[in-house]
């Protein structure tokens, strides 16, 4: 279901305390993050978008030197709450490292897509959500500086927009899931993710290779 978009609310640092009553209540949350780079020993991680299932939307910018989100961390390891990511394993990768956050009860719509949609090697968030919701998704603003202490406002849009989608997205996915007969095998691919982050902080990438 195409969801409309609501202006979202910008935070310094962590959500307040009424966002985390609001998003503490849903079942579902969409997570999206945004860095300097894709090295979390390097670059910063810069902002935390989360999208609940009625469109509630929070940017939470992380400040310089930041370590830790406390109303963000009891959110994302409450596994009441299913947290939906589009290629987890960064987003997650770079919240515990960062935040030292370890994000429980995860969904990632990448995964789910690399299964399921085996008709297509495009398995991007602008492709899926073209797919399913005949929206086009602007990507110019994907690589841009998020470190800058004023975001403008073309990248908050961006940055609200990648997880507009993702609830929806998800529900998709994974009736197809269930419908090809493999949804048992996309829950161990997700049983697996805390290992493949672990291992990518180490840069062992190819210990399984022969």
């Amino acid at each position: 279901m195409k969801k409309n978009a609501t202006k979202p609310v910008l935070f310094q640092g962590d959500l307040s305390q009424e966002f985390f009553d609001t998003f503490n209540t849903d079942d579902y949350l969409a997570v999206d993050c945004e860095m300097m780079g894709l090295n979390p020993r390097r670059d910063r991680l810069c902002l935390v978008q989360i999208c609940d299932s009625v469109n509630n939307t929070a940017l939470v910018q992380i400040l310089p030197g930041q370590t830790s989100a406390p109303l963000m961390q009891k959110l994302f390891e409450n596994e009441a709450i299913t947290k939906v990511f589009h290629f987890a394993r960064m987003d997650m990768t770079f919240l515990k490292y960062r935040l030292g956050i370890y994000v429980n009860k995860v969904y990632c719509t990448k995964i789910a897509s690399k299964l399921v949609r085996t008709y297509t090697d495009r398995h991007g968030l602008k492709e899926l959500t073209r797919e399913f919701f005949g929206e086009v998704m602007d990507k110019k603003n994907q690589s841009s500086d998020w470190g800058k202490q004023e975001l403008h406002k073309d990248q908050l849009a961006y940055a609200s927009e990648d997880v507009r989608f993702l609830i929806s997205m998800s529900h998709t996915l994974n009736d197809m899931l269930i419908r090809e007969g493999r949804e048992k095998l996309m829950i161990q691919c997700l049983a697996v993710l805390p290992l493949l982050i672990e291992l990518d902080y180490l840069e062992l990438k190819d210990v399984f290779e022969h």
